[in-house]
């Protein structure tokens, strides 16, 4: 019933629309049927422009990437979070609407694809995942495709389409929009760079292979999503380690991000690789480092000493002795939390992350309530990065985005993509002075509780606004670089 672009599809794909679809016409009650997803579609108006177009359209204006090694300015992130908070100050009801959809869709794909990087198992080198970002990247690539790789990717998506009917397409403009306003919601809790207790960046590299032209309509179309875009230019014919090494140098040299990545089962003929980068920063008020370095302990027997941050405040506060593990919500900010997840046990771990990240980390939520807690926990650095076409061919679709995949909206000639690479550095950081954001709550007559995490545990961040999950990851070694 969803149409022979499924045929492809996993079992797995198709439960997950079935509980999307389900979970809409829940919400629908006894009213008149809406589509769920009718806002990320395309008008009829814009339909039929597109179908009978007023005037012979000209070729689409194309550009060579420049040399790698041409100079190219740093990225300024605070101007890339100002450009969000701009964008957030301008949303109407039915673009707030339209980002809860989208974030609504891409949490289940987090979901998914978390599970498939978990059973992926040494292959891949992550820590973290960013269900946005791993959306955003996929939709990019809908934006530069025509069928029948175009409905492959929208019902990966999770979003089903009726073969020939364009009012069910969706609309790759409005969905990056969505997700320029979830990234923005993140961020536009102060006012100024000084009071903003997080920082988001996403960063874009499209590398090509000399003599492939890009499309302006196709780069200009992903700003939304990620407002600083490189495109460049390198040979990927031959030293595939030269290449990495120039590649990493380039994103260091633009970012200061410090993530090292190697072109992992790339072809000698590829002609373009798609890299998204996103960093953010959160910063936990009323909290400090405790002095001195802290016993992580890795396992039962193994240790390692991690600089350790601690305050004390009213969190959210949740202990299931059923499934033995427990979470707590530390705010930071008015609408974003960072949730902790920690097993009773270090050894139940892998148990703790099926129930919790497998299934619907926002039904446990409804359980936390205010509880005074002196709660210790990692300084966190963390890195992580996939390649996509792993993913890909772990969801039973390899040649989606392979050599006959039909991405003529991106380039002048189809291009042969390479690596599509993800990639995440996640810092929390202390700041001192200041009492927790819920800390006003904190009544002296609770007795307060110690919450330390020196074990393995588990981790997201969320924004309540949108609904979205930013990051899903876990920690099992704090000093660990991926």
């Amino acid at each position: 019933a969803l149409g022979s672009a499924m045929a492809p599809i996993g079992m797995g794909l198709k439960a997950t629309i079935f509980c999307i679809l389900a979970w809409a016409s829940l919400a629908a009650g006894d009213r008149v049927y809406i589509h769920p997803f009718h806002l990320l579609f395309y008008t009829k108006n814009s339909c039929a422009q597109l179908e009978n177009p007023s005037v012979e359209t000209p070729p689409e204006p194309t550009f060579a990437p420049v040399p790698i090694q041409a100079k190219t300015s740093p990225v300024d992130e605070e101007s890339l979070r100002d450009q969000l908070v701009l964008a957030v100050d301008k949303l109407g009801i039915e673009d707030r609407l339209r980002a809860k959809q989208v974030a609504m869709i891409a949490n289940f794909l987090g979901f998914r694809m978390y599970k498939m990087l978990n059973e992926a198992g040494g292959t891949t080198s992550w820590e973290i995942l960013s269900p946005p970002a791993l959306f955003g990247t996929l939709v990019s690539f809908y934006l530069g495709s025509s069928d029948p790789t175009a409905s492959q990717l929208q019902a990966l998506l999770g979003v089903p389409g009726k073969e020939g009917d364009c009012t069910s397409r969706l609309d790759g403009k409005k969905v990056l929009s969505a997700l320029q306003a979830i990234q923005g919601l993140l961020v536009a809790q102060g006012r100024t760079s000084s009071q903003a207790q997080v920082l988001l960046s996403t960063v874009v590299g499209l590398f090509t292979a000399p003599g492939l032209h890009l499309k302006q309509s196709f780069v200009q179309g992903l700003a939304p999503f990620a407002p600083a875009i490189f495109p460049r230019s390198l040979d990927l014919s031959t030293d595939l380690c030269l290449a990495t090494e120039k590649i990493n140098r380039f994103m260091q040299a633009v970012t200061g991000w410090k993530m090292n990545s190697p072109l992992a089962g790339v072809s000698t003929d590829s002609s373009l690789l798609f890299n998204t980068y996103v960093h953010f920063q959160g910063k936990m008020k009323g909290f400090s480092l405790v002095p001195g370095p802290q016993e992580f302990w890795v396992n039962n027997s193994t240790s390692v000493s991690t600089p350790m941050l601690s305050g004390t405040g009213t969190f959210q506060h949740w202990s299931d002795p059923q499934h033995n593990f427990s979470m707590t919500r530390v705010p930071l900010g008015e609408s974003t939390a960072l949730l902790l997840i920690q097993p009773h046990c270090t050894s139940d771990l892998d148990r703790v992350e099926v129930l919790v990240f497998h299934h619907n980390l926002l039904t446990w939520m409804k359980n936390l309530s205010p509880r005074a807690i002196r709660l210790t926990l990692p300084q966190l650095e963390l890195r992580g990065s996939y390649n996509l076409q792993d993913l890909l061919t772990q969801a039973k679709l390899p040649t989606l985005l392979g050599a006959d995949a039909n991405l003529g909206k991106i380039s002048d000639t189809n291009p042969r993509v390479g690596e599509v690479l993800n990639s995440v550095l996640l810092e929390l950081k202390a700041v001192k002075g200041e009492q927790p954001t819920e800390s006003a709550q904190q009544s002296g007559s609770l007795e307060v509780l110690d919450v330390t995490l020196n074990s393995p545990f588990l981790f997201a961040i969320y924004e309540r606004h949108s609904g979205a999950l930013h990051f899903l990851g876990r920690v099992d070694n704090p000093q660990s670089v991926a």
